[in-house]
């Protein structure tokens, strides 16, 4: 059995007039992520994870933000697109991070967990997300962005 291991990690700034999208689930808050795509950081920093332990670039080089097919595209969807570009590996495990002062996201971890396993047909029990504030500090604690770092454990089956 072959095991591969990546990191990712990724930032958008907040901004009025969009929806807040974090592991796929819509979070009601005032602001929402700045970006091409619905701007999830959580599954943006997943997709970097996996691909980069297959050492197979990153997001922008697989979905470009400059190709209109991408424009507001679910990021549930590019999570898939990455399970299908990376095989044969299959993912062991995801542990990840959201870094945002604001909103509070205990409460819709259990459904970013729950979407994440599901696009990549897995186990639940083998995706981790968590949240955390910077007391304030920095781009994140002034409420300017909100961050998601990720790291993701693969496995290949060898043929013997």
């Amino acid at each position: 059995m072959m095991i591969r291991i990546g990191t990712g990690y990724d930032v958008h700034r907040l901004t009025e007039n969009r929806a807040l999208i974090l592991g796929g689930v819509n979070i009601p808050f005032e602001k929402g992520l700045l970006g091409h795509s619905d701007a999830d950081v959580l599954l943006h920093a997943i997709c970097d994870a996996m691909l980069g332990a297959c050492a197979m670039g990153d997001i922008g080089k697989h979905f470009p933000d400059n190709s209109d097919a991408y424009k507001n595209i679910s990021s549930i969807l590019l999570l898939k697109k990455v399970a299908e570009i990376i095989k044969p590996y299959s993912v062991l495990n995801i542990d990840a991070t959201i870094v945002a002062q604001a909103p509070k996201l205990a409460n819709y971890i259990d459904e970013m967990r729950k979407n994440i396993a599901s696009a990549l047909d897995t186990e639940l029990s083998a995706i981790s997300v968590k949240a955390t504030t910077t007391e304030k500090l920095g781009f994140c604690g002034r409420g300017e962005g909100i961050e998601a770092q990720a790291v993701c454990l693969l496995t290949k089956l060898e043929e013997i």
